[in-house]
C-alpha cells in the first residue's frame, strides 16, 4: 500500500474509533435509539432517489433486495444466534436450548404479524393479512415496516446486552450491526418509494412513505434494549429471536420478492455479496 492508501486507510480507522468511542460514552438504550435513527436515516436517503431517478431497472431492484437478504442472514448468524449461544449456560444440548427456542418464537412472532398486519408485496398483486379497505400505499408501508420491527429489535438486543454487562455483547459488534442493517436499508427505501412513484403517486409522497417504513427501527430497538437489560436471562433468547424474526422475513418475503423476473441470478449474487459485507463488519468489528 502506498503512502496515499495508507493514509486514507488510517484516517478510516480514526473515524471508526471516534464513533465507538462516542458510542460507548452514552447509555446503552440511547446509544440503541441514535444507532437505529442512522439506519432509518439510510432508509430516507433511499428513498429519496426517486427524486433524481425517473424509473428503476428491475435488474438492480433484484440485485439489491437479494444484498439486503444477505445482510440480514449473515447479521443472524454472526451477530445475533453466534453470540446467543455463546453466552448460554450449560453444555451440549442444554447450551443451544435458549437459541432454539428464542429463533423459534422470533420466526413465529412475525409469522402471526403477517397473518394479520395487512400488507402488499412491492409488486402490488400478493396482498396477505386481514381485508381491509386501506389503500395499495399504505399496505406496501406496513410491508416494509414489517421487514423492519426485527432489524430495530436487534440493534436493540445487543445494546441492552452491552448495558447488561454481558462479555458477549459489545459495543462494536452493536455498532457493525447498525452499519449492516444501515447498508442494506438504503435499497429497502428505493424498494418502497419507486413503486409507489410508478404508481403515480407524487415524487414527495414516494419519499414520505419510503422513509416512514423504518420508522418503527428505533422504537423497537429501545424496547428490545430496555427488556433486555432490566432482564439480563433472556438475552440468548432476545437475541435468537430477533434473528429468527428476520430469517422468516428473508425466507417468507425477501428471497421469493427477487425470483419474481428473470433476474433470480442477479439476485443470487446480490445475496452473496451481502452477506459477506455483513460477515466481514461482524468478524472485523465485532
Amino acid at each position: 500500500m502506498n503512502s496515499k492508501g495508507t493514509l486514507y486507510f488510517y484516517t478510516k480507522l480514526n473515524k471508526l474509533e471516534k464513533i465507538l468511542f462516542f458510542f460507548e460514552g452514552i447509555d446503552p438504550v440511547l446509544a440503541a435509539f441514535y444507532a437505529t435513527l442512522f439506519t432509518w436515516g439510510l432508509t430516507a436517503l433511499g428513498a429519496s432517489l426517486v427524486f433524481f431517478v425517473k424509473s428503476m431497472n428491475r435488474a438492480l431492484l433484484d440485485g439489491l433486495l437479494g444484498f439486503t437478504g444477505g445482510v440480514m442472514v449473515a447479521a443472524s448468524f454472526w451477530s445475533l444466534l453466534a453470540p446467543g449461544i455463546e453466552m448460554s449456560p450449560g453444555e451440549g444440548f442444554v447450551k443451544v436450548i435458549p437459541a432454539a427456542v428464542g429463533f423459534g418464537l422470533g420466526a413465529l412472532f412475525i409469522f402471526g404479524l403477517d397473518k394479520v398486519l395487512p400488507h402488499i408485496h412491492i409488486n402490488f398483486k400478493e396482498s396477505e393479512g386481514i381485508k381491509t379497505p386501506w389503500h395499495k400505499t399504505t399496505l406496501l408501508v406496513l410491508a416494509i415496516t414489517l421487514h423492519n420491527i426485527p432489524e430495530g429489535l436487534a440493534v436493540g438486543v445487543l445494546f441492552g446486552g452491552v448495558a447488561a454487562g454481558i462479555p458477549e455483547a459489545s459495543i462494536a459488534g452493536a455498532v457493525a450491526l447498525a452499519i449492516g442493517i444501515g447498508i442494506q436499508n438504503f435499497p429497502e427505501g428505493l424498494a418502497v418509494s419507486m413503486p409507489l412513484r410508478r404508481q403515480g403517486v407524487s415524487r414527495f409522497k414516494s419519499f414520505w412513505y419510503g422513509q416512514l417504513s423504518a420508522v418503527v427501527e428505533p422504537i423497537a430497538a429501545v424496547i428490545g434494549a430496555v427488556a433486555v437489560s432490566f432482564f439480563t436471562p433472556i438475552l440468548p433468547y432476545a437475541l435468537a429471536f430477533a434473528a429468527g424474526a428476520m430469517i422468516f422475513v428473508v425466507v417468507e418475503e425477501v428471497i421469493p420478492e427477487t425470483q419474481q423476473d428473470k433476474h433470480t441470478d442477479i439476485a443470487t449474487l446480490g445475496f452473496i455479496g451481502g452477506f459477506i459485507v455483513m460477515m466481514t463488519l461482524d468478524v472485523a468489528l465485532g
